[in-house]
């Protein structure tokens, strides 16, 4: 087994400073190179259900099987266990995988007789192997397809794969080809793509913040780590629809960014501002440059303020920059209780959204609220996965009939959704809002 560190782009066919930008390093250059992958699964998907990936990669008349495993995906960077068996000829033969790699009780003979091809992929690979500060990092170029049945989409992935070395050193090469233009972080795999294909490659639906759940007795860093990685999950997601056209998309890219906003402000007690000032100028950059309607989501999504940024915010959360900023008494308390943290900060936001609309008369002054009406709301999702999602859902959809009220200039029905919103009982521990 090996573990698979890699950082995967999306390119435009204008990209072509990236091999430029190779060329100037120490490196190895290997031409283009032809490789089918037939990736394999059941009929209800099992193998998908345990987060696993099964194919055959063919290259040339060589063949090799690779079962890649449960592991870690922070922006475009992934981490994975990944087993490989080399084949004499193209045939699925899963027993020579380690035993351990299943779940317990797996019928492995049973599982082989299931599995069949889902969807290809058939590319040409250009790679170079580059020497990087104190790392030996493979670059690869792909080009070509995805396919299932009569379907396909186009292919046109660089991944840098880590071979030797540190994984900053991966993450600072990827930050100097983050300055070209023509990229964006990959956050879907190809097996990602295969799948949607094969399942006919249906619309995507938007997908409104939730509620953050975490494990129980989660600590305050781990809470704070989730929501970082909820928030950068939520912009990749809607990314990947507002590239295809979907409708209010970008609506949700800005909650995305104001998500992330909401965090810094929640822990900033804990995490000073100037651990993460470069970060924040730099998503101010890229909200600043949403503000514009006339917006090509393509020039926009494949440019360098748009990646600089997500690629920072994945640096600063996969590196735990924080810390380095972090006295003993904040880590003490970034290590305590990250429920208890919740409700004193709902707490807050319950005492603060009862004072802020405690006196509201004219449709005006509840315009000057909604700002922080929308805040508080994407903050108390960030915190209220402890308690019963009925509960908590009523609370906020209370609020949130409010805010579309206001939105839609109801005035009819703002001060009967003020009065509803502000008479609830908190429903955090010990809330007295």
């Amino acid at each position: 087994m090996t573990i698979e560190i890699e950082l995967k782009f999306i390119t435009r066919s204008d990209a072509a400073g990236v091999a430029e930008k190779l060329a100037a390093l120490p490196h190895q250059h290997h031409a283009g190179q032809a490789l089918t992958n037939i990736y394999f699964e059941t009929a209800d998907n099992q193998l998908r259900r345990w987060d696993m990936g099964l194919r055959i990669r063919g290259v040339g008349d060589r063949y090799e099987m690779t079962l890649k495993t449960a592991g870690q995906s922070v922006g475009g960077l992934h981490q994975r266990p990944e087993y490989n068996v080399d084949l004499e000829k193209p045939e699925l033969d899963i027993q020579r995988l380690p035993a351990d790699v299943w779940p317990a009780g797996t019928d492995v003979a049973a599982l082989q007789q299931q599995l069949q091809a889902l969807f290809s992929t058939n590319f040409t690979r250009e790679k170079w192997v580059v020497t990087y500060r104190e790392s030996e990092i493979e670059v690869a170029w792909d080009r070509g397809d995805v396919r299932a049945g009569e379907l396909s989409e186009p292919l046109a992935e660089i991944e840098l794969e880590l071979k030797s070395g540190q994984r900053d050193d991966l993450l600072a090469l990827a930050a100097e080809l983050a300055r070209l233009d023509g990229l964006r972080l990959g956050s879907l795999s190809k097996a990602a793509r295969g799948y949607a294909l094969a399942q006919g490659n249906p619309p995507r639906a938007l997908r409104p913040l939730p509620v953050l759940k975490v494990r129980p007795k989660a600590t305050v860093e781990e809470g704070m780590r989730a929501a970082l990685l909820l928030a950068l999950s939520q912009w990749q997601y809607h990314e990947e629809l507002w590239l295809r056209g979907t409708n209010g998309a970008l609506v949700e890219i800005k909650n995305a960014l104001e998500t992330l906003r909401q965090v810094f402000s929640l822990y900033g007690a804990l995490v000073p501002r100037k651990a993460n000032s470069e970060l924040r100028q730099r998503l101010t950059a890229l909200e600043e440059a949403l503000l514009d309607d006339s917006l090509d989501p393509q020039a926009l999504c494949f440019s360098p303020l748009w990646l600089e940024a997500q690629l920072a915010l994945t640096h600063w959360i996969v590196t735990e920059r924080w810390r380095d900023f972090a006295d003993a008494r904040a880590e003490a308390k970034l290590q305590g209780s990250f429920k208890r943290f919740s409700d004193i900060m709902l707490g807050r936001i319950g005492a603060d959204l009862k004072e802020t609309f405690a006196q509201v008369n004219q449709l005006n002054e509840y315009q000057d609220k909604l700002t922080r009406l929308h805040r508080q709301q994407l903050a108390a999702r960030l915190l209220a996965g402890a308690y019963e999602p009925a509960v908590v859902g009523e609370w906020l959809q209370n609020w949130q009939l409010l805010q579309t009220a206001i939105v839609e200039q109801q005035d009819i029905w703002l001060d009967g959704h003020r009065r509803q919103a502000l008479k609830q009982p908190p429903f955090w521990k010990n809330g007295n809002a």
